[in-house]
Order: C-alpha cells, then sequence, then structure tokens
C-alpha cells in the first residue's frame, strides 16, 4: 500500500526529530515492477475456478445445448445399408487414357437370333500365333512352377516337358474353378477386360467347382505356406517379395521379359483373395466373417492391393458392401477399415465414414476400434480426400474421431500419430474458404466436430505443446472472427481457449495475436446474454490479463473495452438481484446458501477478476480508479451481497477496490466514495470469514490514509480489532493490520491507543517471530513504535515492561552476520539482503538509538 513507501523515515540526521511516516516520498519516477514490489501483495491479481464444462450422456454430432435446429443440422442417427454404397463407382480407375476407335467394330451373331450381340472370340487361325500363345503361357507357368511350386513334385529333368504339357491345362483348370466361385454372382467378369473373360461351363456342377476349387486353392496355399517357412530361415527369400509389387525377372532364354505384371496380380487374385470372397459369400457366422475381413485386409496388404489401382476392386468392393446389411459393429468395423482402405470416394467414401461414425457413437466400442486401428483410416482421410467435395464425408469422419477423443486411451493413441497436426492443417483449411463460398456454411458443422475434438485434445500436456508450435491460438481466431453468428462453432472454439489460456505458453501466445482483443470484445457485444460464452470469454481475459502487463494495456486501449465491461456488469448484476428477488417471494430467503455460485454470480465473479488484474498497470489502475461507474458497481456488490451469500463474489469486489485505492488520483471515485467504503468494510470485518476479514484490513490499510477513515476506526472501534489481529501468527495479516496502526499513529493524540490491548507487547512478539523471515513487516513496526515513541522521555515509560526485550531484540535483528541467512541462492539471498539494507536497517538504527538514549 501507500503506507509501505509513503512512510520514511527522516534523512535529516541532524535533528532526532524525524516527519512523520506517513508523510509521501519526492515524486518520483518508478518502474511498475517497483510500484507493485513496494506494494506488498496489496496490488494483487485474482485466481478463479475455470468455467465448468458438462458432459454430454450421448454421442451425437451436435450436443443438447447446440444452437442448431433439427432440420437445419445433419443427423446423427440414419440408416445404413447396402443400397447406401453407388456400386458403379468401384469400377477400377485406369492410368491411361485409350483413343477413340477409327471404325464400329462388327459384332458376331447367332443366325438363329438376330437381336443377339454378344461376340464370340475366335481362335487363332494361324498355327505360328497358336504357339506363341502357348509359348506365353508357357513362360508363365515356368515362372509359376519356380516361385511357388515344390522342387520335389517337378524333378529339374522333366521341367522342359511339364511346361509344355501339364501345366497349361493345370492352370487354366485353377483358373476356370476359381473363377467359378463367384460365377453364381451374376456371372461377371473378374477384371472387367473382355479379351481375358474367364467362363463357367454350366455342366459342372456346383459341389464338383467347390471341391475342385477347395483341393486346387488348398494345394497352392499349402506351398505358400512352406515357401513362408523357408523365407524365414537364413539364406532364403520370399518368392511374392512384397516390397517390388511381385516383379521379378524370368530366368532362361535371353529373349525373355518381364512378365507382364496384370498377369502376377491375377495368380496372386486366385490364390489368396478368391478363396476369402469365396467365405465372405458363403459363411453366416459372424466371428468367421471377422476373421475372414482381417485375413482380407492382410492378403490384399501383402499384394499391394490396397488402393484405387487394383483391377479386382470392383469384384471386391461389391463383396464387402453387401455385407453392411449384416448388424454387427465387429464386423462393420473391419469392413469399414477395408473399404477406408481402397481409397474410395464420392458417394462410396460419405457411406463407408458414415458406417465407421455408426460403430464410434456406441461408447461399448471403443475397446475393438482401438484393436482394429481404425484411426489410421480415419485420418488418411482427413489427410489426402479433397475438402470441398466431400465436405459431409468429412464431417462424419470428424465426428468418428470426436467420438474417440473422448476415451483416454484413444486420445493418447491420436496425439502420438500425429492428429494435432493434421487436424490443425484441416482447420487452415477450413479458414480459407470464405463466406461466399457455397461451402462455407456445411464445413460450420465440420468446424464444430474439429473443435471439439482440440478441446478434447487440449487435456493432454504433449498436445498442447503440438497446439502452441501448430499456431492453434491465431488459427481458432480467424476461425471465431469468420463464424462469430454461429455459436455452436464460438462455443466449442473459446472452451479450447478456455482450458489452454490457464497454461503460460499458450496464454503467451494468445496475447501475441493482437486481434484477439477486438475479437473478444465483439464476441461478448454479440452475444452479451448467452452466458455460457460470456463466462469463458472473461474467464480468458482474465487468464491474459493475470500476468501480461503489455496485455492489461492492449485490451484496455482497445475502444469500448471499459465500456462493454461495465454494461456486462449491469447486465448480471440486474440478473442476480432479480434471482434474490425471485427467492425472497418463494420464501427460499432463510434456506442454506448454495455451494456454487448461480450463472450470474458467476460472471459477475470472473468480470470483477479481469478489473482487478488490469488495475495492477499504473495507468490503467490510475484510470479505473477515476472511473465512477466502475467503483459504484464494486461498492454495489458490497452492499446487497453479503460474504456468507458468495465468498468469492464479495471478497473479489472488496480486492479490486484495494487496488483501486493504492492510486491517489485527482477526482478519485475511490476517496469520494471512501467512507461508504468503509462502512460496507466493516460489515466484512465482523463476519466469520477470514479470508474476507483479511481483505477488509488490506482496504483499510490504504484508507486510513485519510483522516476521515482514521476517525472512523477510532469511533468504530477498529483499532481494537487489529491490535487483536497481531496475534493471527500470520504474516500477511499482521502487515496489513500494522499497516493501520501505523497510519493512526501519525496523529499524535492517537498514539495512546497502542497502549490499549496490549498493543506495545504485540508488536514486539510480531518482531520476534516474522523479523528475521519478512524484513517489510518488520521495518513497518519498527516505523510503528518510531512514530508511537516521538515524544518519548523515558524508554520505560513509553515502552513499559517490553522495553529490555525489545533492545535485545533490535540488537540481534542488526547483527548482519547473525540475521542474514547465507545459505539462501542466488536472487532470493540478494532480495533478503536488500530489503534488510535498505528498509529495516535504517529505521532499526534510529529507532535502536533512540531507546538508548532514553533509557536508563
Amino acid at each position: 500500500a501507500l503506507l509501505c513507501r509513503g512512510m520514511q523515515a527522516s534523512k535529516n540526521k541532524n535533528t532526532e526529530k524525524a516527519e512523520p511516516f506517513y508523510r509521501l516520498a519526492v515524486p518520483k519516477q518508478k518502474t511498475s515492477s517497483e510500484i507493485i514490489n513496494e506494494a506488498r501483495n496489496v496490488l494483487r491479481t485474482l485466481r478463479t475456478q475455470r468455467p465448468f464444462t458438462p458432459t454430454e450422456d450421448q454421442r451425437k454430432l451436435f450436443g443438447s445445448g447446440s444452437s442448431r435446429t433439427p432440420q437445419n443440422r445433419p443427423p446423427s442417427v440414419f440408416s445404413l445399408h447396402a443400397s447406401s454404397f453407388d456400386l458403379t463407382e468401384s469400377r477400377p480407375v485406369s492410368g491411361v487414357r485409350l483413343s477413340p476407335l477409327d471404325h464400329k467394330p462388327i459384332l458376331a451373331t447367332f443366325a438363329k437370333d438376330e437381336d443377339s450381340s454378344v461376340s464370340i472370340p475366335k481362335p487363332p487361325a494361324d498355327a505360328a500365333d497358336v504357339r506363341k500363345v502357348s509359348n506365353a503361357r508357357a513362360r508363365l507357368f515356368r515362372r509359376t512352377q519356380e516361385n511357388f511350386l515344390s522342387a520335389k513334385m517337378v524333378p529339374p529333368d522333366q521341367n522342359e516337358e511339364k511346361v509344355d504339357s501339364e501345366e497349361p491345362a493345370m492352370m487354366s483348370n485353377l483358373c476356370r474353378s476359381n473363377d467359378n466361385c463367384l460365377a453364381e454372382q451374376k456371372s461377371y467378369t473378374l477384371f472387367n477386360d473382355e479379351s481375358r473373360q474367364l467362363t463357367c461351363s454350366e455342366h459342372i456342377g456346383r459341389s464338383e467347382r467347390e471341391d475342385f476349387l477347395k483341393r486346387t486353392a488348398g494345394k497352392c496355399l499349402f506351398q505358400l505356406g512352406r515357401e513362408s517357412d523357408q523365407m524365414k530361415k537364413p539364406g532364403t527369400s520370399s518368392p511374392w517379395p512384397r516390397s517390388t509389387g511381385w516383379k521379378r525377372q524370368v530366368t532362361g532364354l535371353e529373349d525373355e521379359t518381364r512378365i507382364n505384371e496384370s498377369e502376377e496380380e491375377e495368380i496372386f487374385w486366385n490364390i489368396k483373395i478368391l478363396p476369402i470372397l469365396h467365405e465372405l459369400e458363403k459363411d453366416n457366422n459372424i466371428e468367421n466373417l471377422c476373421l475372414a475381413c482381417t485375413n482380407l485386409y492382410q492378403a490384399l496388404n501383402e499384394g499391394n492391393m490396397l488402393g484405387k489401382t487394383f483391377k479386382g476392386r470392383s469384384v471386391l468392393l461389391k463383396t464387402l458392401y453387401k455385407l453392411v446389411d449384416i448388424d454387427s459393429d465387429p464386423l462393420c468395423l473391419k469392413l469399414a477399415k477395408i473399404i477406408l482402405a481402397m481409397k474410395v470416394g464420392g458417394k462410396n467414401l460419405l457411406g463407408v465414414c458414415k458406417l465407421a461414425f455408426k460403430i464410434c457413437r456406441n461408447e461399448k466400442n471403443d475397446y475393438i476400434v482401438q484393436n482394429d486401428r481404425l484411426f489410421d483410416c480415419l485420418l488418411e482421410v482427413l489427410r489426402t480426400e479433397d475438402l470441398r467435395k466431400n465436405n459431409e464425408a468429412f464431417l462424419y469422419c470428424m465426428g468418428a474421431i470426436k467420438f474417440m477423443s473422448g476415451n483416454v486411451v484413444l486420445l493418447n493413441e491420436m496425439v502420438n500419430k500425429g492428429a494435432v497436426e493434421t487436424l490443425m492443417q484441416l482447420l487452415k483449411k477450413i479458414n480459407n474458404i470464405k463466406e461466399n463460398d457455397t461451402n462455407f456454411s456445411n464445413l460450420g458443422h465440420l468446424l464444430v466436430q474439429l473443435a471439439a475434438t482440440l478441446r478434447n485434445l487440449a487435456d493432454l500436456p504433449a498436445a498442447r505443446e503440438r497446439l502452441v508450435g501448430c499456431g492453434a491460438a491465431s488459427a481458432l481466431c480467424v476461425a471465431l472472427e469468420q463464424r462469430i453468428a454461429d455459436k455452436d462453432v464460438c462455443t466449442y472454439s473459446l472452451r479450447i481457449f478456455s482450458k489452454l489460456s490457464s497454461y503460460n505458453d499458450f496464454c503467451e501466445a494468445l496475447a501475441d495475436c493482437s486481434r484477439c482483443y477486438i475479437l473478444f470484445l465483439a464476441l461478448l457485444n454479440k452475444h452479451q446474454k448467452q452466458q455460457d460464452l460470456v463466462i469463458r470469454i472473461i474467464f480468458i481475459l482474465g487468464n491474459l490479463t493475470a500476468k501480461n502487463n503489455q496485455a492489461r494495456e492492449q485490451f484496455f486501449k482497445e475502444q469500448g473495452s471499459i465500456t462493454t465491461l461495465i454494461s456486462l456488469f449491469q447486465t448480471y448484476h440486474e440478473l442476480d438481484l432479480n434471482s434474490q428477488k425471485w427467492c425472497r417471494e418463494k420464501g427460499e430467503e432463510g434456506k442454506n446458501h448454495p455451494k456454487h455460485p448461480s450463472e450470474a454470480e458467476d460472471v459477475l465473479i470472473k468480470l470483477i477478476r479481469v478489473l482487478a488484474n488490469l488495475s495492477i498497470h499504473p495507468s490503467v489502475g490510475a484510470a479505473l480508479a477515476a472511473a465512477h461507474r466502475v467503483v459504484e458497481l464494486l461498492v454495489t456488490v458490497l452492499e446487497y451481497k453479503s460474504v456468507d451469500d458468495c465468498e468469492e463474489l464479495v471478497i473479489n469486489a472488496a480486492t479490486t477496490i484495494n487496488n483501486l485505492s493504492y492510486y491517489r488520483v485527482k477526482s478519485s471515485a475511490v476517496q469520494d466514495k471512501k467512507l461508504h467504503i468503509a462502512e460496507m468494510l466493516l460489515k466484512l470485518l465482523m463476519s466469520n470469514n477470514m479470508d474476507g476479514v483479511v481483505e477488509a484490513v488490506r482496504v483499510f490499510g490504504n484508507l486510513s490514509q485519510y483522516h476521515e477513515i482514521c476517525d472512523f476506526i477510532v469511533q468504530k472501534k477498529i483499532y481494537k480489532f487489529m491490535i487483536a489481529l497481531l496475534d493471527s501468527k500470520n504474516q500477511d495479516v499482521c502487515f496489513s493490520a500494522c499497516g493501520v496502526l501505523l497510519n493512526l499513529t501519525v496523529d499524535k493524540n492517537r498514539r495512546a491507543l497502542l497502549m490499549e490491548e496490549g498493543g506495545i507487547g504485540k508488536l514486539v512478539d510480531c518482531l520476534q517471530d516474522f523479523g528475521p523471515a519478512d524484513w517489510q513487516l518488520a521495518c513497518l513496526i519498527c516505523k510503528t513504535l518510531w512514530n508511537y515513541s516521538e515524544n518519548i522521555s523515558s524508554a520505560a515509560s513509553c515502552f513499559g515492561e517490553d522495553t529490555n526485550m525489545l533492545l535485545v531484540l533490535l540488537k540481534s535483528l542488526l547483527d548482519e552476520d547473525l540475521v542474514l541467512d547465507y545459505s539462501l541462492d542466488g536472487d532470493l539471498r540478494d532480495d533478503h539482503r536488500l530489503y534488510w539494507e535498505r528498509e529495516f536497517k535504517p529505521v532499526a538504527e534510529k529507532l535502536l538509538d533512540r531507546i538508548q538514549s532514553h533509557h536508563s
């Protein structure tokens, strides 16, 4: 308080009589840090609890408190069937665009049916052409033999003979039998390649086809298994290396070239994929289907068939889409993972994202979602797909990820897999789409899911660090600025700020966003009666102004900043008054007070905290001290609200008045209302709330610089209360109480009051208890005793039985070697010594000389 810097010993060493300590020093320009340091916690920032965010009972795209009506938002519940997918989109993507033919092909027709237009493939007429085809097949199957048929089955001296005769027949049968697995699916073409259709013979019975498939595929898979085992042994390698996409150069004749990749793909399809698809079509057991899907994903991954370029993609996806009709979340999870890995687009991407959303909506599925790593596939969608073309698919994809982020285990996994970076990239993409774009409105729905996910991620320290590094503060400010009218976007974005601004690194990053202050003011003016938004904005502003002096100044300088705060204060003060009136009318006023503040009280608590924090800045604090409407509203809180009604609100109001009373400026509103404030503080001083008592004493410490307040203190016997507080054994309480007593002793007519209630003895006890640990308090005690003993004639008559104790104590405290703790580290040791040398020592030496010179 001013009493700390104002009460100074006289520098006149030629006379014993010094000027009173309450005199202000010669005006000197001081830094704000020096002023705050001298104030000794009188200028204090306030802390408060973060606004409470209720947990949603159910997982939905938009919570129960959403501002979006059911008609204006995408549904969280929907039906999903095989018909939800587009089969035409599943056709394989061709990397080469073919030139149109110059002539129209003439189709062969059956003589008996003129309407038929089915083309009949003709065999080669030339024997040389036959040999070319035969040799090509022979080379292919020689390759097959070398790669996955056991050497024991085909002796080396018979290799050439087998290639020319038996193998083509065997592989032809194998291809036909494998094709029969899907022949019953409307006998569609395997690769949509009419030149190489595999037709099914109608005279072969179904059982014969299945038996042949099992024998042939089983034999080949058995051999594959043996080769796989051999691959694990030193010196062996896989016959189908995944890294080369099954590309191996054929050994033998010099003119042989690399086997056509599509033929290799066809072999892998027939051997590895078709049997699994057959099982998926025929088996009705959920566990077996799930296992088959797991095997299918592994096989597709092994054969490099995941993605858009795989020729059998159409057949595969059609089979998977049909299984969506089975009502099983574990199975649908397996299907979603495979479909997403096939890089589907358009309607199918929307369908599979809805499928993932439906699975993740059920909290019971969190365990299987975690084990099957669905998140990786969904994150890949956000990274690679086009936002404009697939904004609805992105919505359900992001909704599924939001649900996952509600699980702590999945949340940690998300951070480790780069979710923060991906989501921030997505946020910046959304910010780049302006209001005149047709996608702008729909992307607002997506932004809600994104912001809700970031809010969950903000709970993790690792995620917070990444959010700061990715520029989340500025990106979220842009999103808020663009969608200031969207209450849902504002709510979730402000929840992120509310959480993250409690941490210094993010708070500094936010404070550096120069437009954030005007943005928060605009939000307050736009949504003034939306308590859930207002309370978070005020809480964020309180965090920004708690430690950053530049933030205090920047916010104060924004046009209309204090006017907006005053308007909010009036609005919620009236709401609180109406609430109290309603309670009185209902006869509930006498009931126990609730443990938690009401919504209106909570806003006022956090609003007053902003004013208290702003007042730490010297120029801002001086301006607020002269703002009569601000001071009036603070005093009003003390008038109508008791500490028992709402402890935090009343104490915050007293603290803010205390901060403002520190500034002695012209037209000070605190000075104008000082007597009324003192009357309100008396009510707080007499309460049973110790925190309230301490705050009231602090304010009296500043106000007691005025003669009118000193008279009030004497008239109301408040000085007795201050003397009693010296026994509190609390340094801060003793400091404030001693400050009031010091200011009372400036007037020689009031000095005798210290003799009442054992005041001198209690001051000496405080000096003994706290002196070596708190040189500021020790200095204040010595100043009080100095003022008290100004007209001393005899030390014994002045200090009574405490004289000897005081002499011994002062001598001990002035012994540098005895009292200075050299074991302290660095700055703490320097501060300790500085306070002793500059504050305590000069006053203590004068007091000791005075007592010794008058001690017989």
